[in-house]
């Protein structure tokens, strides 16, 4: 099995499309008013309109999408701006931290702890 792609659900697609364009530095490659998509190193990262198809949804912590980027440098740069729901943590041998993401969902941000650390 591979899993390669998951969504979030948004209250205002122009609204997370903004924000995960500045957050992943690209744009995507769907834009739509019920589901837009990114490509993320061949991932598929969607973001789905629910309330236009008429469905409910909880925000918050029920799922976490946990993002990769190469180093410390790097995920400190991308939470400088951004609410933070769990602090930047050694947990082995990774740094983790949460953010909100401008629709209330909690998406992890995770890099590999380096020798010099």
């Amino acid at each position: 099995m591979k899993i390669k792609s998951l969504y979030i659900c948004v209250n205002d697609m122009e609204r997370a499309i903004n924000f995960y364009t500045s957050f992943f530095e690209k744009k995507p490659i769907k834009n739509d008013p019920i589901y837009s998509i990114f490509d993320v190193d061949g991932f598929r990262f969607g973001l789905f309109a629910y309330q236009k198809m008429k469905e409910s949804h909880t925000f918050g912590s029920n799922c976490l999408p946990s993002i990769e980027v190469d180093n410390i440098e790097t995920l400190k740069r991308k939470i400088e701006k951004l609410e933070i729901c769990f602090p930047l943590t050694k947990i082995d041998n990774n740094y983790v931290v949460e953010f909100i993401d401008s629709e209330g969902n909690h998406i992890e941000l995770t890099t590999k702890v380096e020798e010099s650390d």
